[in-house]
Formats: structure tokens, C-alpha cells, sequence
């Protein structure tokens, strides 16, 4: 486990589903250091990004986010949820190339016209160089993005949301041109700080 995350100590652990909500999983996934043994997240690591597609019925459409989704009754855990869905969507198959690390804190939307859920962040190193594709209709893209973006203040900007007659603002991250903001923004800001990483948004 790296050090600083979280333990996850298997489905008996897994939260309930909010009232009238769900429950989710995602995939933090990140290359390890070429040559380097155990798992080692520095400046030469890259994290997993997917761009979801445009769909009215989305309240996500559009956005970047990390892989991930609802859990299915079929899942025996929300770690099997987080690699279910990552390979679904990405091709990445976490359960033959990927090793837990740890879990990031649960995070849940804090703008009411959002679905109620719960996600629980799943942190991956990969144990051996993997290729990713947008392999569902709910993905539009897939993104490498060097981890310098979390360990620095360059890539910090703003993003504004007009909502109800108010321009808000939220703290996000600049990834080539693409806009990394809300829930996702918290996950990777949560990982950063556990990483030590002061110097980012």
C-alpha cells in the first residue's frame, strides 16, 4: 500500500447507498516509475484520465472524470465494481495488470440537483505498461496525464459554472486544454495531499 492512503478491507466493508442514491467506484490508475521496483508514484508516473461522451440523460456529459461507475448487483464488492468498470471502459484489465494500492476518502456531490451517490476512489499502480482505448459508448476519450499536473501550480486554473442566476467558481486542473473540475477534482486534490504534494490546486 502506498503510504498515506487508505486500507480497504473488503466488501464487508463497503458503505450502504446514500438514501434514495447509489453507490460507485472509480479507478485511480498509475504507471509506476520505468525501473524502479514496488510502487512508486514521481514525476515520470502518468494517471488515467477518460473524457465521457455527450448524452442529455448524463449529468456528467461531457466532463472528464477517472474510469469508473455504478455499482451492479452482480458485483461482490465496489473494488470488483472499479475494475469491472474500468475494463468495460477502457480495456484496462486491473485485475490482471493493476495492484491495489489503497482507496481515497468517499466523496459525494455537493450540488443538490445531482444524483445522490457515493463514490469510493480505488487507487492502482500498474504492473505492467498497458495501452487504454475508449471501448464504450459512454467514453469519448482516453487521457494520459503525467502526474506533474498533481505535484505542481502550473496547470491551477479556475472553472466557472452559471447555476441558478450565479456564476459560481471551482478550484480546477488545466489537462491539455481540458478542464478537470468537481468531483473528480477532489479526488485527485484528496490524492495529492495524501502524496505529500503541496504545491498544486
Amino acid at each position: 500500500m502506498l503510504p498515506g492512503l487508505l486500507p480497504y478491507e473488503g466488501p464487508g466493508h463497503d458503505p450502504d447507498p446514500p438514501q434514495g442514491g447509489f453507490l460507485a467506484a472509480v479507478s485511480l490508475i498509475l504507471t509506476r516509475i520505468p525501473g524502479q521496483d514496488g510502487d512508486v508514484v514521481g514525476s515520470d508516473s502518468r494517471f488515467l484520465l477518460i473524457r465521457r461522451a455527450r448524452h442529455d440523460r448524463d449529468p456528467w456529459s461531457g466532463q472528464m472524470a477517472l474510469p469508473g461507475g455504478r455499482r451492479d448487483p452482480t458485483d461482490t464488492s465496489l473494488l470488483a465494481t472499479a475494475i469491472r468498470e474500468t475494463r468495460e471502459e477502457t480495456r484496462v484489465d486491473l485485475g490482471a495488470a493493476g495492484r491495489l494500492v489503497g482507496r481515497l476518502s468517499t466523496v459525494t456531490p455537493r450540488t443538490p440537483h445531482l444524483p445522490a451517490l457515493s463514490v469510493i476512489p480505488f487507487v492502482f499502480t500498474l504492473s505492467v505498461p498497458v495501452a487504454a482505448t475508449a471501448a464504450s459508448a459512454e467514453v469519448a476519450e482516453v487521457v494520459w496525464a503525467p502526474v506533474t499536473l498533481l505535484q505542481g501550480s502550473q496547470a491551477r486554473i479556475t472553472h466557472y459554472l452559471p447555476m441558478e442566476g450565479v456564476r459560481l467558481a471551482f478550484p480546477a486542473l488545466d489537462v491539455d486544454g481540458r478542464t478537470v473540475w468537481g468531483l473528480t477534482h477532489r479526488i485527485l486534490d484528496d490524492f495529492r495531499i495524501r502524496m505529500g504534494w503541496r504545491g498544486a490546486p
